[in-house]
């Protein structure tokens, strides 16, 4: 009987680019923004452009401290 290995997908097995990941989610961050100057009546939109934004920031800041302290 052939021993048991573990079953991966072959996208787990190629190297990803995390440094196109970081200046796409940089890039769409900004671009959500500019989507503030639009064709919309209220503030509700501008909330959640602002808040979607925000997020994807906040989820760069994460990833920079992780990787300064050494954890990926």
């Amino acid at each position: 009987m052939a021993e048991h290995e573990p079953v991966t997908s072959p996208d787990q097995l190629k190297p990803g680019h995390p440094r196109a990941a970081r200046i796409g989610a940089a890039v769409t961050a900004l671009l959500i923004l500019s989507m503030i100057v639009g064709n919309h009546q209220g503030r509700v939109e501008d909330i959640w452009l602002i808040a979607s934004a925000g997020v994807l920031v906040l989820v760069l800041v994460a990833d920079w401290v992780l990787r300064r302290n050494g954890l990926r």
